[in-house]
């Protein structure tokens, strides 16, 4: 693969990628010190960016279990794949929950009462900030055609293909 070396064109790929791929798996640290993940959706704003004020959005309860394991240990990763594209991504950040109304009126949408039935004035309902320090990326084409020439390029050189992007992003 190769490396992107333009540091703004590597974060804004990253938001690219990101912005496509509406649910990540979220991981924490749970009080015995095993990890945990669980499925979480990504909260882009109005200009469709994931990257708002500075973070990844989610919509949690503020008595989740993953609320407490965030007090104890506030760093996180978030996966997000769409094996269809082949495009991968890997965020580590702190996380923190956040009960601001105005970015709860924000952030809403009708959708959301599957979860919060009682509607985005519930008391429960808080958000999580990922404020994100490190990201690695993986684009590849996803064509039958790129695939097998790579295919048929590692049997005859005896070296893997180099069919797409990927970059290690320092956003601090």
């Amino acid at each position: 693969m190769t490396d992107v070396t333009d540091t703004a064109r590597a974060k804004a790929k990253l938001w690219d990628l990101i912005r496509d791929i509406e649910v990540a798996m979220m991981t924490t640290v749970d009080q015995d010190g095993s990890l945990r993940s669980r499925p979480m959706a990504t909260r882009n704003g109005r200009d469709g960016s994931p990257e708002i004020k500075g973070g990844l959005w989610f919509f949690t309860r503020a008595g989740a279990p993953k609320s407490a394991e965030l007090e104890r240990h506030d760093h996180v990763n978030l996966s997000y794949a769409n094996p269809d594209d082949q495009n991968y991504v890997s965020v580590s950040g702190s996380a923190e929950v956040i009960r601001d109304r105005a970015m709860i009126d924000e952030l809403w949408t009708e959708a959301l009462t599957t979860w919060f039935p009682n509607g985005k004035r519930d008391p429960e309902v808080a958000l999580l900030k990922v404020t994100v320090d490190k990201a690695e990326f993986w684009d590849t084409p996803s064509s039958t055609m790129v695939n097998a020439y790579g295919y048929v390029k590692a049997k005859l050189t005896g070296k893997s293909p180099h069919p797409g992007e990927h970059a290690k992003v320092n956003l601090h």
